[in-house]
């Protein structure tokens, strides 16, 4: 499959990389999910006349880690290393110091994996790094995919490589133009609601893309046919991403989780589902600590608000929460075409929260808007008025109020300008309001 986009943060990249030539050598962090394409982004920002040494840290014996590493590196700079180093502290500083005569880019892939084969490698690479990037010329590429760690080793306070960073690249999804474009490729005349499936099950995820397109017949129900399947590589995508990062007192976290995807979405509703039990610690951490989920709050209102919603911030985990984990007993007796039945029969109603992240997205990619979220109103415990989306835009004072319905026909005009009139006199009176309804149609 090409490469697609990243066109920023590949001119970010280069600008990096171009600084670490000419004076000294930078250090860049990449972080991101399982699958987002920082490895491939990487290697495709570092071509070019100077050589790129790659190192995947693998979860193995230190010594037999520099064993394989010392090879590669041989291999690509065309230097000699003593076969006696057997620690990564020696290595990185003959690395640095072949930087002191040699421009290269150095890339070390899935970095957080020394905290299982040697956490002090951490304070001795800031030793080595502190004494020796002024007067080297390397680019250094540090890349991984479990966030708590990857967070904690680089933004914890109290960690020796906090601060140490020139620049730290987060890695989402592609946008809704580029995956357009990959569709477009793949599928030339595919639906609007082709598109919304897509969307739904990838959230923009490369790897995700990459396997439908290439394997999959990109109808709905071809997506649908391929991802739920004995054998599937999604099926057990979702354990396998969160594992890591929960460790082994996942179990809660999961159940937390899965009540926010199935639409259980507040504090003391989760903590009802799941029989009295306290989650508000959990919660704190999957928003700081695992970065997979978000504190949503009525557009405009106060930071201290008590109306707070819970949202997943990924639409595969959404997915793979609401149907494979909650459907486990099927998974296990390789009832897919059951499976099947549900998504489908559901996926009208469940892709008509991702149709709305949708365009919240394309909203802000356009970058005309200082604020983009949704309204409600509560009374007496009850939903009065529900806005899907308001939008701020930059100047003029002027709002953007949308119903979003998959449908056209589903639209209840009357309706609609009884919860604006609402939502003018409640936030929005001293702003111009233009009215939307945004549907398949539009994406």
């Amino acid at each position: 499959m090409k490469f697609y986009n990243r066109t920023k943060e590949i001119k970010e990249l280069r600008r990096i990389q171009g600084r670490a030539f000419d004076s000294r050598s930078r250090m860049t962090v990449i972080t991101g999910r399982r699958r987002i394409g920082k490895t491939s982004l990487a290697l495709r920002a570092t071509q070019g006349e100077y050589p790129t040494v790659y190192l995947f840290v693998s979860r193995k014996n230190e010594a037999a880690l520099c064993e394989e590493f010392t090879h590669l590196i041989t291999t690509t700079l065309g230097c000699y290393i003593p076969s006696e180093i057997k620690t990564f502290k020696s290595l990185f500083k003959i690395l640095m110091e072949l930087a002191k005569t040699r421009k290269f880019n150095l890339i070390i892939d899935e970095f957080q994996e020394f905290c299982n084969i040697n956490p002090s490698v951490f304070s001795d690479m800031q030793n080595i790094w502190d004494s020796y990037r002024n007067e080297t010329r390397v680019n250094l590429l540090l890349m991984g995919s479990v966030y708590s760690m990857m967070h904690k080793i680089f933004e914890s306070y109290h960690e020796p490589l906090f601060g140490r960073a020139d620049a730290i690249i987060r890695l989402s999804g592609l946008g809704t133009e580029t995956m357009k474009e990959i569709l477009h490729d793949y599928r030339p005349d595919y639906t609007n609601d082709e598109l919304l499936a897509f969307y739904t099950i990838t959230g923009g995820v490369p790897k995700y893309i990459e396997l439908l397109c290439e394997d999959a017949e990109l109808s709905i129900e071809g997506i649908f046919n391929y991802v739920v399947r004995e054998n599937s590589p999604f099926v057990n995508e979702g354990r396998n991403l969160l594992i890591e990062e929960f460790g082994k007192d996942y179990g809660l976290y999961f159940s937390v989780l899965s009540c926010i995807a199935s639409g259980i979405n507040t504090q003391g509703a989760i903590e009802s589902s799941l029989g009295g039990v306290s989650v508000a610690g959990h919660l704190k951490r999957l928003i700081e600590d695992y970065a997979l989920i978000k504190r949503v709050r009525p557009i405009m209102a106060k930071p201290r608000s008590q109306s707070v919603q819970y949202e997943i911030i990924d639409n595969f985990l959404r997915f793979w929460f609401n149907y494979f984990d909650r459907n486990q007993t099927l998974v296990e007796l390789n009832n897919f075409e059951h499976l099947r039945h549900i998504i489908s029969s559901d996926y009208a109603t469940f892709s008509g929260f991702a149709l709305e992240k949708w365009f919240r997205l394309k909203m802000m990619e356009s970058h005309q808007y200082s604020d983009i979220g949704s309204w409600w109103e509560r009374k007496k415990g009850k939903e009065a008025n529900e806005i899907d989306i308001v939008a701020l835009t930059t100047d003029n004072n002027k709002a953007i109020v949308a119903e979003v319905k998959r449908l056209r026909r589903n639209y209840d005009h009357k309706l609609f300008m009884e919860k604006v009139e609402h939502i003018k006199k409640s936030i929005l009176s001293n702003y111009n309001i233009e009215t939307r309804l945004l549907t398949l149609e539009n994406m």
